[in-house]
């Protein structure tokens, strides 16, 4: 049966931005401050579930909500399951944006949002893909299901809740990374390594009240804070070395006098964990300044490892945990989270990301062995493992053939070190939505999506499901 898939998208083209639009603007951030009994993550999460499980029902689908941590939409019959990995939470907005991060605006052929790109723009677009062959009324031997996480942005516990309840896919797909295919990905470390307060003289130089730097493991920080007790006859002294730093830098920051104390905040730029080199990390560079001033001795401590081991080193290097290979790369370390408080100790919160064939035992007791030398030890630490789908296996194979088929193009196949929703299937790969030469504006300041890419997107998915259910 020939059927245009674009041609059926194209159709439906007004309602499609319009819905998009609209799960855009709810706040889906994690914010277990409001949570409740039936909104475990927040209102904001819970209203964007609601939203798309609502939906769901009006197109005739079968929903169902999972305690507010997950849900599925259904259609097909069969034996067989095919899975598609969604979600619709979002990473915080930050600073920065040219429009307010939750208005949707359009502007120049695009969507500007956050969640955009990353996941509820392609969320919409598998929504309307299931749309479209429902209403086409086209015969499936199996079922499909969109299957919509609320936590992938932080602990995953929406599909560690899912798998729980729920069957597991025969296979499928999550469109929540780039195209063509991307069948390989990194494992992801995130751990936290802590310095206890040591009984060390705090005397021989200036105190460092308390530094902090980031919020999300899978974030490169935008923003650090440094809060120095300072007395007269320096202040005008280290002003000026800060503000030289920021020029040599060229960097944005302040330095804020109060009585006692200078604040230093520095602006760095933001950017997803999986290559910290696409951002400017505002902890490190602040900690690369402190590195220059004399400070108390736990502090001191405290800004050499970092400054020694982590600074101008995403590989670990200087960690001597470096390590490559040909399906995955190069293992990265992203310095995330940076604590120190003079009474609380300091905290360090790392997100590794390490390729396919690398032990991971054997890193982290490299790591333990450097880091015991600063009087750090690790604490939290949560892998999960790499994931990796055979090249001839029946869902790459048929994926590659519809992308070709929509595209034009040959449908390569990629490795990341991003982590998808795929990995959490047993046979799943990630699929688009980020087309090959666009810019990757996932988790960054007016985060978009192009209209024309939604659109090419949604065909797609339509015609993968068709194929692989049919």
């Amino acid at each position: 049966m020939g059927i245009n898939w674009l041609e059926e998208v194209l159709k439906r083209k007004e309602e499609l931005i319009q819905d998009t639009q609209a799960l855009l603007r709810i706040p889906s951030v994690l914010d277990e401050e409001s949570a409740t009994e039936e909104a475990p993550l927040g209102r904001g999460i819970y209203e964007a579930l609601q939203f798309l499980l609502r939906r769901g029902q009006e197109e005739g689908f079968t929903a169902k909500n999972l305690d507010g941590l997950a849900g599925h939409l259904e259609m097909g019959q069969g034996d067989e399951l095919i899975g598609i990995l969604c979600h619709v939470d979002v990473v915080p907005p930050g600073d920065g944006w040219s429009s307010d991060p939750f208005a949707a605006e359009i502007r120049d052929g695009k969507i500007y949002a956050r969640g955009a790109i990353d996941d509820k723009g392609p969320t919409m677009a598998a929504f309307y893909a299931m749309k479209i062959v429902k209403e086409l009324g086209l015969p499936l031997r199996k079922r499909v299901r969109m299957i919509i996480g609320t936590d992938e942005e932080s602990n995953w516990r929406c599909v560690d809740h899912y798998f729980k309840h729920e069957e597991m896919p025969a296979m499928g797909f999550a469109p929540d990374a780039d195209f063509p295919i991307i069948y390989a990905e990194k494992g992801i470390v995130d751990l936290d390594l802590y310095q206890p307060l040591t009984e060390m003289s705090e005397q021989g130089g200036i105190q460092l009240y308390s530094f902090r730097s980031g919020r999300r493991y899978n974030m490169v920080p935008d923003f650090a804070e440094a809060v120095l007790a300072v007395n007269d006859e320096q202040k005008e002294k280290i002003e000026k070395h800060y503000h030289h730093f920021l020029r040599e830098a060229n960097m944005k920051g302040n330095a804020i006098v109060k009585e006692e104390t200078i604040t230093f905040q520095l602006e760095g730029v933001s950017a997803h964990a999986m290559e910290p080199d696409n951002g400017k990390n505002a902890g490190l560079w602040l900690a690369k300044w402190l590195s220059s001033v004399e400070l108390d001795a736990p502090a001191a401590s405290f800004i050499h490892f970092v400054t020694d081991y982590f600074f101008a080193d995403s590989r670990g290097n200087k960690l001597g945990i470096a390590y490559h290979d040909e399906i995955t790369g190069d293992l990265t370390v992203n310095v995330g989270i940076l604590s120190y408080d003079r009474q609380g100790g300091a905290k360090i919160g790392l997100n590794i990301r390490y390729p396919v064939t690398n032990e991971i035992e054997q890193t982290k007791q490299k790591l333990e062995a450097v880091a015991a030398q600063y009087g750090f030890t690790v604490g939290h630490f949560s892998d999960s493992k790499p994931h990796y789908v055979d090249q001839n296996h029946e869902l790459v194979r048929t994926l590659q053939r519809v992308y070709e088929e929509q595209t034009g193009e040959r449908a390569t196949l990629l490795s990341i070190g991003g982590g998808t929703y795929a990995r959490s299937l047993k046979a799943g790969v990630a699929f688009g939505p980020l087309f090959p030469g666009r810019p990757d504006v996932a988790h960054q300041k007016d985060e978009y999506i192009i209209i024309d890419d939604l659109l090419k997107a949604t065909a797609i998915y339509a015609q993968a499901i068709y194929e692989l259910a049919k």
